[in-house]
């Protein structure tokens, strides 16, 4: 059948594109690691700067996080993101700082971005805001405000200076780039360091050298 020789020709194909891509499998995790590093180190240098204003939002119940022990809690996600960042970065005990990041951002998902749906950004035009599962009232209504700002910065200020840099959002602040780490992270849990640029497979090869050396001379 026709369909079965196309499909027969689709798979040697990407059997073929595999063997020549698979040298490369290992760039995979070192962009994963060059992706996340610094996006850690800067969630976590944030929060080292601001230390006692982080510490009052994890703590407050009010207007904040109503978290316990919120001193230890801001200590321990400081140093999960600039350590783990620099873990990351160098490739050093990958899957193992994986973990507590990924509690982390299932930490920061449940407290702090779950309430505002999915979208990081509100634009109601978008398929998961209007009318699905991530449907949210405030980003459902950002699209007059934005409309109404805008125009009194047209009226009233110089509006091509304000809009050089990008056109003006409303930040929803959804559980979207959380997620995305989220997902960045259990991958690296799962495909590990990778060959390239990672201590973690440096200090592994030495290791079986050294196992193979030690075997040789028995």
């Amino acid at each position: 059948m026709l369909i079965l020789k196309v499909f027969n020709y689709y798979q040697q194909q990407q059997k073929a594109l595999q063997q020549q891509l698979a040298a490369f499998a290992g760039l995979v995790p070192l962009l994963l690691r060059l992706y996340l590093a610094p996006v850690l180190a800067q969630a976590g240098w944030q929060k080292y700067q601001h230390f006692a204003d982080t510490v009052a939002w994890f703590g407050n119940a009010d207007w904040g996080l109503a978290l316990p022990w919120p001193e230890l809690m801001a200590t321990v996600a400081i140093v999960a993101e600039l350590g783990g960042a620099w873990l990351l970065l160098l490739g050093l005990a990958t899957r193992l700082v994986c973990l507590p990041l990924i509690v982390v951002m299932l930490v920061a998902i449940a407290a702090v971005h779950a309430p505002y749906g999915w979208l990081a950004i509100a634009d109601s035009g978008s398929w998961l805001a209007d009318g699905t599962l991530f449907y949210h009232e405030r980003v459902m209504a950002a699209a007059e405000k934005l409309a109404a700002a805008n125009a009194i910065l047209q009226q009233h200020g110089d509006y091509p200076w304000l809009t050089a840099s990008g056109k003006l959002v409303i930040l929803n602040n959804g559980i979207e780039f959380a997620a995305t780490y989220l997902l960045l992270l259990c991958c690296l849990l799962l495909l590990g360091p990778g060959r390239y640029v990672s201590l973690d497979d440096w200090l592994s090869r030495r290791l079986q050298q050294q196992r193979a050396a030690s075997e040789l001379q028995r």
